[in-house]
């Protein structure tokens, strides 16, 4: 293709877009588009943002209290790792329910308050919703409209009014201006604040409009106060005022000269959104336009009105969201115009009031709100003020994914070995827990309670998972209160997440751990060894400094837990890599238990197919495997009675998928492959022995043969888990040296 042919085919794709995404409209045109969808164009600030959240749907994900709705405008853009907000659900829903008291009520009357430590999640919250008003502002549902002032040049329309020539009628006069090109415009006057269309109509006449066409639509929806009761600015009103005296009240004359135009929410061009960062400045002001020399062509029917046009934050993020980052550093002076501005949607300048149609939302770490709920004016910022608490993730998973979508090959430029991702984020949420209140539950479940340690509280929080060391019975009764023990908290000023390590200082350790000279990339054990040295800063992180109580808090010792776990890992994943005994074995041989079991329920008899007779289960089959997978102390009877019941729970919560029993029961199958392997303990360490061998100057010291079980191994781990040779053999070095050695 050459340039000529490319840039005419871009501009014809250029001219379509903007045709069909109707970018300028006259006044007529705007409202007939309005008559036909009056919601989309009746809408406030808030209405649009949470139509904007449901345009991209919701799903329902696993949560320590059941089920809780998650926002998908939340998660990642479309082909991309980075930008979701790791769970963070009921943060989700608080601000979804607060709009909907805004868009109920009629009124955005309150700012949003998000507090939190510090790196949890404030700013990704509303980057999020920013990132999400801005794709949906380029949808057809998510039309947003304002309008220009447009002067033709005096010689396509001479003798026009407000152009010097007498007053009266114009024979062949355009009907609008809004379509004529360029070169026939000699001024174009816009609205830095995004003014509505409908603003144009007086307001009796325009409440006259609104109610009939919403009615006629069936549109159960309320009518903002802002579309309501809004004026124009202060300068489009002089505007409206020196054209309507020109043209002796003719209305639609006036409206001749009013270029309705599309606009997008923009986070680069701070178009209808804005962040403030903490400064010491009112966050509005203006100046006056007509003093301007651009501006000499205006029409002489303005030419002596003096234009005032207001800048700032505030002005840039009308009709859509402003953020305050951090907005309690700012000294009390500086933002206390968003008591009435909150309020009212009104902020006075010297020479006119704003009227402002925008979402505020502010963030704030624990210790500033502390401080500011101790000055005599937080009584008056209280009633204007809605709190949503933001802590830390609490859940190592969800932590997980923050490093997963930033820690990668690219971002660290070398490789990333398996797991290095998990052991900091699970560390990172075990810093964050506390020791459980035992007094405050049923007097039976109290002693499980009272022994929960913090690893068990994280794989409860998790998935469910309760402590091996339990009984069936037992271990149905703690997950009974995972929700209490997961709220309890929530009253506490100290409550549980808001103290911890930050994903900000876990990404620092691994990016610190990824230039480790001692491996290949970034694996975990250099991830142990920064995380040992933070442990050691305690004049840096507060959180270091707190008493360690029955194992609660005790990072240091954190650090081996999770190094336990995740010598399981490995452990579990050599031994599959070898071949040894696969997962699908362990599944038949649990699906053959649970079907003798499942008649042993029922009191039926099972056909055996070798001697084609009907028998009761076999008592000795089902005793053998329960002496591997049972926790001891429980009864049989209560214990087959339990798989069976809980298979049955999950076939009415997951009615249509298939059931993945390792996830039912995720502790059985640990103890039944832990069982299998210690069988095969002394073949395994040979075999380790061998890998050490090959992947070192021993290699000649094997067979052919063990060299080639050696490589399959090998293959495995690379293939099944992502490892390298090198990352492996590290892996491997350590497994031996802390469980085979």
């Amino acid at each position: 293709m050459d340039a000529r042919s490319f840039i005419q085919s871009v501009g014809t794709e250029v001219a379509s877009d903007f045709a069909k995404n109707r970018t300028i409209l006259s006044f007529e045109e705007y409202l007939q588009l309005f008559l036909q969808r009056p919601r989309a164009q009746a809408r406030n600030a808030a209405q649009y943002l949470k139509d904007a959240i449901d345009s991209f749907g919701t799903e329902q994900v696993s949560h320590p209290s059941g089920k809780i709705r998650r926002f998908k405008i939340f998660d990642a853009p479309e082909g991309q790792r980075d930008g979701k907000v790791a769970g963070q659900e009921e943060v989700q829903n608080a601000i979804y329910r607060l709009l909907g008291n805004f868009t109920r009520s009629g009124r955005i009357n309150k700012l949003i308050l998000l507090h939190g430590p510090n790196g949890s999640a404030k700013s990704s919250l509303v980057d999020a919703l920013k990132r999400g008003m801005e794709r949906y502002s380029q949808s057809p549902d998510g039309a947003l409209y304002t309008f220009n002032w447009v002067f033709p040049t005096e010689k396509l329309v001479k003798g026009a009014i407000g152009f010097g020539g007498e007053k009266g009628g114009e024979k062949g006069a355009l009907a609008t201006y809004a379509h004529l090109e360029a070169e026939f415009i000699d001024v174009r006057i816009t609205s830095p604040l995004r003014e509505h269309p409908l603003f144009l109509i007086p307001r009796s006449e325009r409440k006259a409009l609104l109610e009939p066409a919403l009615k006629a639509k069936g549109e159960d929806f309320v009518c903002s106060q802002y579309l309501l009761e809004g004026e124009l600015s202060h300068k489009s009103k002089r505007i409206f005022d020196a054209l309507l005296a020109a043209n002796d009240g003719d209305w639609l004359k006036v409206l001749r000269h009013v270029q309705v135009e599309r606009f997008y929410v923009s986070r680069r061009y701070q178009t209808a959104t804005f962040t403030v960062e903490p400064q010491m400045s009112v966050d509005a002001g203006y100046h006056q336009i007509t003093a301007d020399r651009t501006q000499a062509n205006l029409p002489p029917a303005l030419q002596s009105v003096v234009l005032y046009e207001p800048h700032g934050p505030l002005v840039s993020a009308n009709r859509g969201l402003i953020e305050y980052s951090d907005l309690l550093k700012r000294p009390l002076e500086t933002f206390k115009y968003l008591l009435g501005a909150s309020e009212t949607g009104e902020v006075s300048l010297e020479h006119f009031t704003l009227q402002l149609d925008e979402v505020l939302i502010a963030s704030a770490n624990e210790k500033h709100l502390a401080a500011f709920k101790e000055l005599p004016d937080f009584a008056s910022f209280k009633g204007r003020i809605e709190l949503v608490r933001v802590p830390y993730l609490r859940r190592w998973k969800l932590e997980q994914e923050i490093y997963d979508a930033q820690v990668t090959h690219e971002t660290v430029g070398r490789h990333v070995a398996p797991h290095a991702t998990r052991v900091a984020a699970m560390w990172a949420v075990l810093t964050r827990l506390k020791k459980p209140i035992a007094e405050r539950y049923p007097p039976d479940v109290r002693p499980l309670i009272e022994r929960l340690s913090p690893l068990e509280k994280l794989a409860l929080y998790q998935d469910g998972t309760a402590p091996e060391r339990l009984t069936l019975a037992q271990a149905n009764e703690l997950r009974k209160h995972a929700q209490g023990l997961y709220e309890e908290s929530d009253s506490w000023p100290n409550y549980e997440g808001r103290s911890g390590a930050s994903a900000r200082e876990i990404k620092t350790a691994l990016f610190n751990a990824a230039q480790s000279a001692d491996h290949d990339g970034l694996h975990p054990l250099a991830v142990f060894a920064e995380l040992r040295a933070l442990c050691l800063d305690k004049t840096v992180y507060e959180f270091l400094q707190q008493e360690v109580v029955d194992g609660y808090h005790d990072h240091t010792e954190f650090v081996a837990a999770v190094e336990n776990d995740y010598l399981d890992l490995v452990d579990h994943e050599v031994r599959d890599s070898m071949g040894l005994i696969s997962e699908g074995q362990y599944k038949d041989l649990f699906e053959r238990y649970l079907q003798l079991v499942s008649h042993w329920v029922k009191g039926e008899k099972i056909f055996n197919k070798h001697t084609g007779a009907t028998e009761k289960p076999d008592e000795g089959r089902m005793a053998e495997f329960e002496g591997y997978v049972m926790p001891k102390g429980d009864d049989a009877g209560e214990f087959r009675r339990g798989l069976i019941a809980a298979v049955g729970a999950h076939k009415i919560d997951h009615p249509d998928g298939a059931i993945d029993f390792t996830r039912i029961f995720p502790d059985l199958f640990k103890r039944l492959k832990d069982h299998f392997h210690d069988e095969r303990k002394r073949q395994l360490q040979r075999n380790v022995e061998n890998i050490l061998k090959y992947l070192s100057d021993e290699k000649g010291a094997l067979s052919a043969k063990e060299q080639g079980q050696v490589r399959q191994t090998l293959d495995a781990m690379c293939q099944r888990y992502g490892y390298t040779d090198p990352s492996a053999r590290d892996a491997i070095v350590f497994l031996v040296r802390k469980r085979y050695g």
